[in-house]
């Protein structure tokens, strides 16, 4: 389980920065948090490979977050333009229903967006789509939103209301599970936690041996030990399997400047990947302005929907993570490799580490950060 940052840009894209977007490796398949304008070139240049996504996750509808769907879609599913009048289309006699499903889930406008975009670009796919979208007690709970008729090519997706304020296992299979709460931006927006189930705890091999060769019972019995399972042995011993750990919490937000909503869904994160739009930097961002404080500065962010470090910080510090990644960053902070960039982008993570009590990365274009299974019982 990786995460590969594929955009660290707010608003404008720079040189060094791409828009929104980052890939999340779950063994062979990959999933997508957010698609800004240009992912799918970001995709070729990384190791993300195009035909291993899976699900793409919109947090809000911004341009920033959403412009480069359309295109990766049309990478994805092998679209095109068409055919001129009177020429047969193989497309038209596919059995769509039969083929893997790329899904989307977003917020309310999701499916309107790609419904409309796919549209008047005349864009023909060549495998099927679904959005779902997470509709809040403001939204209309059914209908798609917009008067187009769905494409040959766009599977009926769901409309999944809000439980207690948030959105409980969206997908859920026996490996993970991804659950949304609503978080405040100057739009609607989503918050994502991704959750693993529990696995295999770590098993002692020399607590069952003597016991099952005493037994003459097969050493394919370690197998069901390892999960956890209990075994009754003929002679009447029985074996408890070490419990099950605890799986991996990644906590993946959009824009925000306050994710208290999704509190109760984020806690003991292993990962928290939170923005940092805008910083104060006095003597080490030259363009700091005389005028500016600490807190101008954050009253600025927060008027804007977004945060600060210190703010992504004491957020990371709240819900007890482990691990601070800052994301989304002003043009005006470079993602390169020179010395600058690198002192700059170290003082940001030093004022949330600051807030959080532990180090703190700060994400940049194409980088990979691991998230290590639980060493706890």
């Amino acid at each position: 389980m990786n995460i590969t940052f594929l955009g660290t840009a707010s608003a404008q894209p720079s040189s060094t920065r791409n828009h929104s977007s980052l890939a999340l490796h779950l063994g062979g398949d990959v999933w997508l948090f957010d698609c800004g304008e240009g992912t799918q070139h970001q995709i070729q240049k990384s190791r993300v490979k195009m035909g291993k996504i899976e699900k793409v996750f919109i947090t809000h509808t911004h341009g920033d977050h959403i412009f480069g769907l359309l295109p990766l879609l049309a990478s994805r599913l092998n679209g095109a333009g068409g055919t001129t009048d009177g020429t047969d289309d193989p497309r038209a006699q596919l059995n769509f229903t039969q083929q893997p499903v790329l899904e989307i889930y977003g917020p309310l406008g999701t499916r309107a967006y790609v419904r409309n975009s796919v549209t008047y670009t005349h864009t023909l796919l060549g495998s099927p789509y679904v959005v779902h979208e997470l509709r809040s007690p403001s939204d209309p709970q059914h209908g798609d939103f917009t008067a187009l008729n769905p494409h040959n090519f766009e599977l009926p997706g769901r409309n999944i209301p809000q439980v207690g304020g948030v959105w409980i296992d969206i997908f859920k299979d026996g490996a993970v599970s991804v659950s949304a709460a609503p978080i405040h931006h100057s739009v609607p927006c989503v918050g994502f936690v991704v959750t693993e189930a529990p696995v295999p705890g770590k098993i002692d091999p020399e607590m069952y041996i003597p016991d099952l060769k005493r037994t003459k019972t097969p050493m394919s019995a370690m197998r069901r030990l390892q999960q956890g399972e209990t075994m009754k042995l003929s002679d009447g011993t029985v074996l408890q399997g070490p419990p099950r750990r605890r799986g991996r919490k990644i906590v993946i937000l959009g824009d925000t400047f306050d994710p208290t909503p999704i509190i109760s869904l984020a806690m003991d994160a292993d990962l928290l990947i939170h923005e940092a739009t805008n910083a104060h930097l006095p003597g080490v961002d030259e363009s700091t302005k005389e005028s500016d404080t600490y807190e101008s500065v954050e009253e600025r962010a927060r008027s804007r929907g977004h945060s600060t470090p210190q703010m992504a910080g004491a957020f990371a510090k709240r819900i007890l993570a482990q691990k601070l990644v800052l994301n989304h960053f002003s043009a005006r902070y470079s993602g390169g490799d020179t010395q600058e960039a690198t002192r700059l982008m170290g003082a940001i993570a030093d004022l949330a580490a600051g807030e959080f009590g532990n180090e703190v990365q700060c994400a940049k274009d194409f980088m990979t950060v691991e998230v290590g299974l639980n060493i706890e019982q």
